[in-house]
């Protein structure tokens, strides 16, 4: 797209692709690097890092809703061209939400130093790896009309994830932060209402290309699969009956924290010998 010829990052693939390979890269060498060292705190980046990316999402929901608002987009199906200078403020925000995603890659570093090794799973590499180069696509060939749905959503998930996170370094405050769960939820509810508003476009056109209706669409099916794996597994898992048997009722987490925030106890009782 001639719009965005000459923005930062966006003229050639080489410095997203470096940049993808170097996140992958500092994945490998950084447990290596951690593996026979104590973990890192990290409490002050942690909470100036998430609030910084609060404060960018909340920035993005705000400039997308305004922009959009003021470009009369149609919800159902929105084309490139037809909204002039709107089009234009869209695309600098998506802009914006493209470098968002290399600044996000912070994310599994500070899990690395942390050595929360259980957090940096396949969905989680996954989603941030392919983010970042499939939002340099979107900036080169489609860089407003119906693509501004989804990082609206999106943004909106973010400024009360990020919230979460920062928050949940402070230990005083994780006796309030209940809606780890819910968090989730809403973001497969993000996933499933993004495939809707793309498929709409495909049922009624506007001018929007076919092909990156049928790949956005495809792409956010594998993460509604994979985040309800992550799930089911997370929070529906049943326990066995050994573990029910074991740990006593005490020892529940509570305020649906997962393992990573809360060590419970490890249900074992030492028993009296008989004399």
């Amino acid at each position: 797209d001639t719009r965005v010829r000459g923005w930062f990052l966006l003229d050639s693939y080489l410095p997203t692709f470096f940049l993808t390979g170097a996140y992958l890269l500092c994945i490998w060498l950084g447990n290596k690097f951690m593996k026979n060292r104590p973990p890192f705190s990290l409490r002050p980046h942690l909470i100036m890092y998430n609030l910084g990316i609060t404060l960018l999402s909340f920035y993005m929901l705000i400039e997308l809703i305004l922009a959009t608002w003021e470009g009369g987009y149609n919800l159902q199906c929105q084309n490139l061209h037809s909204a002039g200078e709107a089009d234009i403020r869209v695309a600098k925000v998506l802009w914006w939400y493209y470098f968002s995603k290399v600044i996000e890659f912070m994310d599994t570093i500070f899990f690395v130093l942390r050595k929360k090794s259980s957090q940096i799973t396949f969905l989680h590499v996954y989603h941030h790896a392919t983010m970042f180069n499939i939002w340099w696509c979107v900036l080169n060939w489609i860089p407003c009309g119906q693509s501004f749905f989804g990082p609206t959503l999106n943004s909106f998930i973010h400024v009360l994830m990020y919230s979460y996170y920062g928050l949940s370094v402070i230990p005083s405050m994780r006796k309030y932060l209940w809606w780890k769960k819910y968090l989730t939820q809403a973001q497969l509810i993000q996933f499933l209402l993004t495939i809707v508003h793309t498929l709409s476009a495909a049922v009624k056109p506007c001018g929007f290309p076919f092909g990156c209706l049928m790949f956005q669409s495809s792409y956010m099916a594998t993460l509604v699969i994979l985040f309800i794996n992550f799930y089911i597994k997370t929070y529906r898992k049943a326990p066995s009956r050994t573990a029910v048997k074991e740990t006593p009722a005490t020892t529940e987490i509570k305020n649906g924290f997962h393992k990573d925030y809360f060590a419970a106890a490890n249900g074992l009782q030492n028993n009296k010998k008989a004399q």
